[in-house]
């Protein structure tokens, strides 16, 4: 059902308000480079610091500008059972074609636990729903045994956004969801090309944010057995891709945002902007990558 690249939507913000023309703009720039879809409200969205009405609005707003030209899957997730099933419910009535969500973070569930949070959610909705595993954020990790029983157990829980950076963990939980219908899908831009040999299916990417071609096409080379030009992009994007995360995401790629065009690079408390000794870096890798002269 997922497949390809899905851009993890920055929110702009001007004087700490939602900036929707901006928005827009990186929207409508997203469709005509040829991603499948978008994600807002994840946590390169700043989900942590929206409020529930600019969450919703955020969320509506993404759906009525996509116009169904491309996907849409709704970052819904929360450290709160309740509070992931109402933005789920949210999304699922305005039209979201899925939904992503976290692994509930702080509170440290077992297993059991986190089975129990995302099988209430799968009931309480119809909408397909991606399980996002990012431990190095969350402190806690989804075993591939809970994401197969999952995915076996409830028929609306249909794929995994990747992200503990393990070609152990990556192979654990493909191996265990082989013959069902799910989609793996890599949340790391460094390693898109490594997981896709796996049997990944594509990325929910931060990266595609300021240049969504590079990994559209980087997929799509994958897919048609060119393997030489999906080396050559892979190898291409290392160096910015890894500047992205130079300082906490989203704070990079939404100043390298802002330098294309896509609103300020303003993030909300507690992140503070970028660094100089960061920045200097982060325009180098830009420069290189041919992003910015």
């Amino acid at each position: 059902m997922f497949q390809g690249c899905y851009t993890a939507l920055i929110t702009p913000f001007a004087n700490d308000r939602v900036d929707y023309d901006a928005l827009a703009r990186l929207i409508e720039f997203q469709i005509a480079e040829g991603v499948q879809g978008v994600v807002p409200c994840g946590t390169t969205g700043e989900s942590a610091t929206l409020s529930d009405d600019e969450h919703a609005e955020v969320v509506d707003f993404t759906i009525k500008t996509v116009q169904r030209r491309i996907q849409v899957i709704a970052g819904t997730g929360s450290n709160s059972t309740e509070t992931s099933v109402r933005f789920t419910r949210h999304a699922q009535a305005s039209g979201a074609d899925g939904a992503l969500l976290i692994t509930p973070y702080y509170n440290k569930p077992t297993q059991e636990g986190l089975y129990q949070h995302y099988r209430t959610v799968a009931e309480a909705s119809d909408i397909p729903l991606v399980v996002y595993n990012v431990p190095g954020r969350t402190s806690v990790s989804i075993a591939p045994e809970t994401v197969a029983r999952l995915a076996r157990d409830c028929k609306n829980i249909i794929g995994l956004k990747d992200a503990a950076n393990s070609m152990a963990y990556t192979s654990d939980v493909l191996h265990r969801v082989r013959g069902l219908d799910f989609d793996l899908l890599s949340g790391e831009d460094g390693v898109v090309l490594p997981m896709l040999s796996l049997g990944a299916k594509g990325v929910i990417s931060v990266f595609s944010n300021i240049a969504p071609r590079s990994m559209v096409t980087l997929i799509a080379a994958w897919q048609r057995g060119d393997t030489a030009t999906a080396q050559k992009l892979h190898f291409d994007q290392l160096r910015l891709c890894e500047d992205l995360f130079v300082e906490t995401n989203p704070v990079p790629v939404k100043t390298a945002a802002s330098l294309l065009g896509f609103g300020r690079e303003d993030t909300r408390l507690p992140l503070v902007p970028l660094g100089e000794a960061s920045r200097v870096r982060l325009l180098a890798s830009l420069r290189s990558f041919g992003l910015i002269s």
